[in-house]
This record gives C-alpha cells, sequence and structure tokens, in this order.
C-alpha cells in the first residue's frame, strides 16, 4: 500500500514508484505487473496508468521480451541566471536556446514587504514591494513558479504593467535603466503544496528545486529579489563563474 495523496489512485502509485525507482541503478528490472498490483493494492489498469507515466516522463523503459528497466530521465530544460557578462532573466537566456517559453501571470500586487524580502531588499518594515508571481513553462509544459519582489517607490510601473511575455529583466533596464550588475544565487529544496503540485502538474509534496536570486547595481544596493520553484524532473540550474575577469 502507498500513503494516499491527492487525486487519483494512479497518481500516488505514480509517486511512491518515481521515488523508488530512483533509489535503484540503472537497468533494474521492475518486479512483474502481478506482484506490483498486490504490493500496491491496485488493479492492472491503474498501475499500467501510473507506470505509462514514468515511462512517458523518461524513468523507466519498456522493451518487449525483456519487461520494464530503470533509465534516468534526460534533462530537457535548464534553468540559467547568467551572471558572467551580464545578468539575463529566464526567459531571455531560454528563447535564445529555441525554447517557447509561456507565462501565466498569477498575482501582481503592491503588498507589505514580507520579512525575509525586506532584510534581502535593505527595506525597514514599513516598505511596500510589488509583488510579482508568475508561471512559467517550456513548450507548454510547466517549470517553475517564479516570485520576485521590487522595491514599489522605486519601480512602481511595475505594478502596472503586463509580464505575461517578455523579461522582467529586460523591462528594468530599458524603462528604468536598471544597472542589474551582480546576481547572489542560492539554491536549496523544498516540497510543493497542494496549489503549486496542481500548477506543475506533479503530485502534492513532491520535491522542487528552489532557486532564490537577488541582484544588486555596481554599488552594490538591492534592486530585486526573486525565488523560483522547480520541478527538477524537466530543469537543471547551471552556474558558470568567470575568474579575473575571463
Amino acid at each position: 500500500m502507498v500513503s494516499p495523496v491527492p487525486g487519483p489512485k494512479y497518481l500516488s502509485v505514480r509517486e511512491h514508484l518515481r521515488r523508488r525507482v530512483a533509489a535503484l541503478p540503472e537497468l533494474t528490472l521492475l518486479p512483474p505487473e502481478p506482484l506490483l498490483c498486490a504490493e500496491y493494492g491496485v488493479s492492472r489498469i491503474t498501475l499500467r496508468r501510473a507506470v505509462d507515466g514514468l515511462v512517458a516522463d523518461g524513468h523507466l523503459v519498456r522493451e518487449q521480451g525483456r519487461g520494464t528497466y530503470v533509465t534516468r530521465p534526460a534533462i530537457r530544460h535548464e534553468y540559467r541566471e547568467s551572471f558572467v557578462h551580464r545578468i539575463a532573466g529566464w526567459s531571455s537566456v531560454m528563447a535564445e536556446t529555441g525554447a517557447q517559453v509561456g507565462t501565466k501571470v498569477l498575482a501582481q500586487r503592491v503588498v507589505p514587504a514580507p520579512a525575509a524580502v525586506a532584510a534581502e531588499l535593505g527595506l525597514d518594515g514599513a516598505s511596500d514591494v510589488i509583488e510579482l508571481q508568475r508561471l512559467r513553462s517550456v513548450d507548454g509544459a510547466p517549470n517553475h513558479v517564479a516570485h520576485s519582489y521590487l522595491p514599489a517607490d522605486r519601480y512602481p510601473r511595475v505594478a502596472e504593467e503586463d509580464f505575461s511575455q517578455g523579461s522582467l529583466y529586460a523591462y528594468l533596464r530599458r524603462e528604468y535603466d536598471a544597472d542589474l550588475a551582480h546576481a547572489r544565487i542560492v539554491v536549496d529544496v523544498g516540497t510543493a503544496a497542494p496549489e503549486e503540485a496542481a500548477l506543475l502538474q506533479v503530485v502534492a509534496g513532491s520535491p522542487l528545486l528552489v532557486v532564490r536570486t537577488t541582484v544588486r547595481d555596481t554599488g552594490g544596493e538591492p534592486l530585486l529579489h526573486s525565488f523560483s520553484r522547480l520541478r527538477p524532473d524537466v530543469s537543471q540550474v547551471e552556474f558558470e563563474v568567470s575568474v579575473g575577469g575571463r
């Protein structure tokens, strides 16, 4: 039996199997269907639907005469924060690779600065920030949810601009002549809350990569803070570091 998660039964089985095969050596054969059905307490149809999803995602391979075995999914998209020669937003970098980038604005509003954001931006507790939340997709598949925060008094027009297309960084450079010179990036791991899981089309409680970025100008003043919560099965985070200006 598996621990229940919100949604149809096959989603629980698929998530349990995904974690299970991730810990197995590549090319390991899965047990026969009847044994897995008995182990998970599900019908053959439910099991096959769960396995089909893992095959589609590249975690498993079916081979006639051999069975179903473990493989490793290729990284399909890269999350890049390029900061060697420029600070470039995710949408700009992905578009340069030829990917079809999609954006859905989930929230865009002026709010009191949360304590953690105020600390990153050097704001006092009474300051307001513009909160911008976006669901980002690549080639039609959800990739991550991005949360961006900017000082409201510095970038007031951000609250009204349409960010369903284009790059926030490019907009700040174009409209405010923003000096996006340095980026501090921290990566950790979180889990998907139910609403977030629905947006990213994963099971609630699934692991997510969390990328936190604070961008500063050449004088070291913080200009914006953001964090993105990414599906790790379709993303990787790349850092490129230049030493001595090379």
